[in-house]
């Protein structure tokens, strides 16, 4: 495979509401060692896709108040690529702005786009599905959107329901997206089995996603095509601001994904969480014989089942007692509730 026709396109504008206080506004989740493993997740973000292309193609969309953060964090991605959103309107003009950019300079460009928060335990597969879907949209006017084989009946996540394979491929046609479904109809879609998480990463070449959103949202393609007369000059800062707030809010899932036709899957299974909550940390975190997970130097539990904690190294936590409870602190913010109620985090802050 050709790498110097990819890029790769990395939302990170998020602000991680969800992982409080460990995530807060000004120094979201993406920019921080969730695992404890001594790198942020958009920088595993980077280091997972280091095959896909070069690191000039990389690209960072993300909000202006971040860009002094992605660039101490990955100074390896030229400063140019870090596109600066002044205000957040969802995934279709975020997408839109960095592949309008990329086709200026590059209109052959063969596009991976993905969050900065998500992880992948089996990097070697991913890179595999990744090339495999690159390959596929390289020519022609295909969409592909990477599937997650379900492992349980998750409420929290998109589905993708797939179709009939493409010949010789193991590349499925997409028959239709489904919004987050309660519990019973989750429990339905695994037992079917043709039902995939969808993980918000998405591949296309630049022809392709230019001509669909031309097509289905001409008024986000219009102001693009505006901004784009400046981009690469020093008018591009100013006429981005200018332009970039009057887009509609609205996802690349409801402005393309659910409308173009060609539209295609590949079902992957290399051990993939989004991260989004307290809860799904816990899933992914080695856990003790009592089921509980915690990131820290000096961390003692006693008689606690089924908790993650959450703490700085310097910080010693003794628990005892407790089951099923998030116990997380970041600088001077505490938070103590229980695992089930996670949810509820947004409405407390």
């Amino acid at each position: 495979m050709e790498t110097s026709k990819n890029h790769v396109v990395i939302m990170a504008g998020g602000i991680g509401s969800r992982f409080w206080p460990m995530s807060v506004p000004e120094y979201p989740k993406q920019f921080i060692d969730v695992m404890g493993c001594g790198k942020s997740l958009i920088q595993l973000t980077v280091e997972r896709f280091s095959n896909i292309c070069p690191m000039e193609n990389f690209w960072v969309v993300t909000s202006e108040k971040y860009v002094e953060i992605v660039k101490a964090q990955l100074p390896g991605i030229p400063e140019c690529n870090i596109l600066a959103e002044p205000e957040a309107r969802n995934t279709a003009p975020c997408i839109a702005y960095a592949c309008w950019k990329i086709g200026k300079k590059f209109p052959d460009a063969n596009i991976v786009v993905t969050p900065s928060d998500a992880l992948v335990i089996n990097t070697a597969e991913f890179d595999r599905i990744i090339k495999a879907a690159l390959d596929f949209t390289a020519t022609g006017n295909n969409i592909v959107t990477v599937g997650i084989k379900p492992t349980r009946p998750e409420t929290g996540y998109g589905y993708i329901c797939s179709g009939m394979a493409v010949d010789g491929t193991e590349v499925l046609k997409v028959d239709a997206f489904k919004e987050k479904p309660n519990l019973e109809t989750a429990c339905k879609y695994l037992e079917e089995g043709n039902y995939l998480w969808n993980a918000g990463i998405f591949v296309w070449n630049i022809e392709t996603i230019m001509k669909e959103i031309r097509k289905h949202t001409p008024d986000l393609a219009d102001k693009m095509d505006r901004m784009a007369v400046d981009f690469y000059t020093d008018m591009e800062k100013d006429t981005v601001k200018e332009l970039f707030p009057t887009c509609e809010k609205i996802s690349i899932d409801y402005a393309v994904m659910e409308k173009a036709k060609d539209i295609y899957t590949i079902p992957a299974d290399f051990g993939w969480s989004d991260l989004g909550t307290w809860g799904s940390l816990h899933t992914l975190l080695p856990h003790d014989g009592q089921n509980n997970a915690y990131v820290g130097n000096n961390v003692k539990l006693y008689d606690c089942s089924n908790c993650i904690v959450h703490t700085s190294e310097e910080k010693q936590v003794v628990l005892e007692g407790l089951d099923g409870y998030i116990v997380a602190e970041k600088g001077n913010r505490l938070l103590v509730c229980k695992l089930e109620n996670e949810q509820n985090i947004k409405n407390y802050i």
